[in-house]
């Protein structure tokens, strides 16, 4: 690169100069050659392809309409029947929700206290709320029926949770002694004009008696709500124990949304209606025709219509999508197509009438043909004038593009040359790159700029990011260690625990997946003559479920010393945890009170793993039993208790889940087998080393995959009372 003054010869500034001009030049010169050439050739193929142009363009616009019709029509007339049945589909959800609750609560009585139903109150009117309807006649105050509604009270916390989250009208449970429990937010449609609760004719209505002649899920046909008038369907199905009936449980959907979806689909000539069930049009828009609305009493079956066409359609679409079909409905001809709803059986179809998809082809040739004649004349006009234009155009752009090239060459090249400077001088402190006006071209230079800027900005940012993210890194370490020493401490760990007691050896171990986690494990002495175990999991990890472990081991550890046994413990604990339980957490709890002097033992099972018990000179075997609902779900509950006794030489061994569900890399489990497979290669082992074996079985599964859950367990080996003279040999 060489100066000459103000000129320079060579460097980027002398390619771009010569890049700019040659690309005109021969842009110019090729563009001469093709326009001298088209202008030859065009005038001869204009008035051939014409014709040509007409013909396909008529053809393309026929087909093109059909895949529009084709494409739109299916798709939306699809999708709306998915939504529909995916909210018909969320009704059903509902029902065999509350239907499966119902039947565990009713086949299990005792488990459950007695809970007031209210009556209706105006006072609720606009807010969701529990109520309780009967028939006339019916006396809610007679003692045997008013023990059902005490134990049907115990739905109404879960159904008012159903009915808050799902789209539906309202959620009832009926039973067949004439009497309902039902979740709404208009209570105020429940009474009167004279200010009294209305009774109703529960067991006469449809939504009962379908549910029952059916024996399962049952949707109604298209009424009216019988205490708002709104449009509705109504789902239900009966609830048997033991095969008997004990209840029949729905939910209500209005209809409303439905039908103005159906409304805003209609529009520009098109149709859209819904057929149910039985052939008979629920919702239409026209007064007359083939799919005119007609009152219910009147309605035709319109898969039995004489037009075979329009029945053929119908049953179809009440069983699958029909696609895109052209169909005679006698006035005249229409591209329909059709979609079913599948959890009730209906159907939803659109309908165009062919004419109108037809009629811009029509008008399309009309005005192809005029605008075909001018074009003509005028095309023959300008084709003069442009060869003039071009000759004269030509001239002026090679004297334009010569002083262009010039001028753009050395205002391109010049923010490049400052902002490389710049670049070049940028090190140690001084790392920031500012805008400067230079840089401002308007052009992709002055978006390398800024570039060159943001990037300096982002480098200053991010350095002061890492450190203040590397401080507060250290900060939370420190919290976090120091909660995993807090969480540590509550739980015993110093063992031998009790070298003073032969009669028995106990040892216990926590591994939180976390740096804090939900299990714990807990032993003391009650009495001289009595040990507590505890075996448990919280729901959820880290510090949430920690906290909530603390308290629940202080609780369940209060009242088992207290004298409580293990079910009346875990009642009185379960009251206390639900009393302002917002974050819904709950836990697990296996508890046992062992008499050290007899072996004899009670425990109850709050939704935990089933034990291993080994008997002296044995292997080790699950101990399975039927469990009661974990601690914290429910206000309320009831709790069972299995006694056992434990003989000189016998071993419990106790664990979470995060044993058994331990995940290889394959995402496999490590599983009950295997575990008793880790506790029977030394049966005989002391505590300690019965939890170590387990511990190695579940390393040596996983293989390094990182722990999924709390891995906590405990073994306690029962050597007999020297009181008693069982003591093991």
């Amino acid at each position: 690169m060489k100066k000459y003054g103000k000129f320079v010869i060579g460097g980027i500034r002398q390619k771009v100069f010569n890049l700019v001009l040659y690309s005109m030049l021969l842009v110019m010169i090729v563009y001469s050659v093709v326009i001298l050439h088209q202008m030859t050739d065009l005038n001869e193929l204009v008035t051939e392809t014409n014709e040509q142009q007409k013909e396909s363009i008529l053809q393309i616009s026929q087909t093109t309409m059909g895949a529009v019709v084709d494409a739109n029509l299916v798709s939306s007339t699809q999708l709306q029947a998915e939504l529909a049945d995916n909210l018909f589909g969320d009704t059903a959800g509902v029902v065999e929700s509350v239907a499966y609750y119902t039947e565990r609560v009713f086949a299990a009585p005792e488990d459950y206290t007695a809970k007031d139903i209210p009556l209706p109150d105006r006072k609720n009117d606009g807010a969701s709320s529990v109520q309780l309807l009967t028939e006339g006649g019916v006396d809610p105050a007679d003692p045997v029926l008013a023990q059902k509604l005490g134990l049907l009270g115990n739905l109404s916390d879960m159904m008012m949770a159903l009915y808050g989250n799902a789209k539906v009208d309202s959620v009832y449970v009926a039973l067949p002694d004439g009497v309902m429990l039902l979740v709404d937010d208009h209570s105020g449609s429940k009474f009167d004009e004279n200010g009294k609760i209305v009774t109703i004719p529960i067991r006469e209505r449809v939504w009962y008696t379908g549910a029952i002649e059916t024996g399962g899920l049952y949707f109604t046909d298209v009424t009216n709500d019988l205490f708002t008038g709104e449009i509705s369907i109504m789902c239900s199905m009966p609830v048997y124990h033991n095969g008997k009936l004990i209840a029949v449980v729905g939910a209500d959907l209005f209809l409303n949304d439905m039908a103005d979806a159906a409304k805003n689909m209609s529009g520009n000539g098109s149709i859209v209606v819904i057929v149910n069930q039985n052939g008979h049009l629920i919702y239409s828009p026209q007064t007359e025709g083939a799919f005119k609305l007609t009152p219910e009493v009147a309605a035709m079956d319109l898969r039995e219509v004489q037009n075979p066409e329009v029945a053929s359609l119908v049953r179809d679409a009440l069983g699958e999508n029909t696609g895109l079909q052209i169909i005679d409905a006698g006035d005249e001809q229409y591209y329909a197509v059709g979609a079913p709803i599948a959890n009730v059986g209906w159907a939803i179809l659109s309908i165009v009438p062919k004419s109108l998809v037809d009629s811009p082809t029509l008008a399309m040739e009309t005005q192809y043909d005029g605008i075909l004649n001018g074009a003509r004349d005028v095309y023959d006009k300008n084709v003069s004038n442009a060869k003039l234009i071009i000759a004269v155009l030509l001239i002026i752009a090679s004297v334009l593009g010569f002083g262009a090239s010039l001028i753009l060459s050395k205002r391109m090249v010049r923010p490049l040359e400052a902002i490389t400077n710049r670049v070049g001088a940028l090190g140690g402190e001084d790392l920031q790159f500012c805008m400067e006006d230079t840089y401002r071209t308007g052009d992709e230079i002055e978006v390398l700029a800024e570039s060159f800027a943001a990037l300096s900005a982002k480098t200053l940012q991010y350095v002061d990011q890492v450190k203040r993210a590397t401080a507060e890194k250290e900060r939370i370490g420190a919290e976090l260690n120091m909660a995993t020493d807090i969480q540590t401490s509550q739980l015993p760990k110093l063992f031998p625990a009790f070298p003073q007691r032969p009669e028995f050896d106990i040892y216990a171990s926590m591994t939180p997946a976390k740096e804090v986690g939900g299990d714990f494990y807990d032993f003391f002495l009650i009495d001289d003559d009595h040990i507590g175990l505890v075996m448990a999991d919280v729901s959820g990890k880290g510090v949430p479920a920690a906290l909530f472990m603390m308290v629940s081991r202080v609780l369940i550890k209060s009242h088992l010393q207290n004298g409580e046994s293990p079910a009346e413990a875990l009642a009185n604990v379960n009251d206390q945890l639900c009393e302002g339980n917002e974050a819904g957490l709950f836990v697990t709890v296996w508890a046992a009170v062992i008499q050290i002097s007899s072996g004899k033992g009670v425990s109850a099972n709050a939704g935990h793993e089933h034990p291993a018990l080994r008997r002296a000179g044995q292997q080790y075997e699950l101990v399975t039993y039927k469990h009661s609902p974990a601690v914290a779900l429910m206000e309320g509950m009831v709790f069972r208790e299995q006694s056992f006794e434990l003989h000189p030489g016998d071993s419990l061994f106790v664990y979470t889940d995060g044993v058994a569900e331990a995940t290889n890399a394959d995402k496999k489990l490590f599983g009950s087998e295997r575990m008793l497979e880790a506790l029977n290669c030394d049966p005989d082992a002391a505590p300690k080393d019965v939890l170590t074996h387990v511990s190695e079985g579940v390393d040596a599964f996983v293989a390094g995959a990182d722990q999924f859950d709390d891995l906590t367990m405990l073994c306690f080996k029962y050597n007999g009372s020297e009181e008693t003279g069982q003591k093991k040999a």
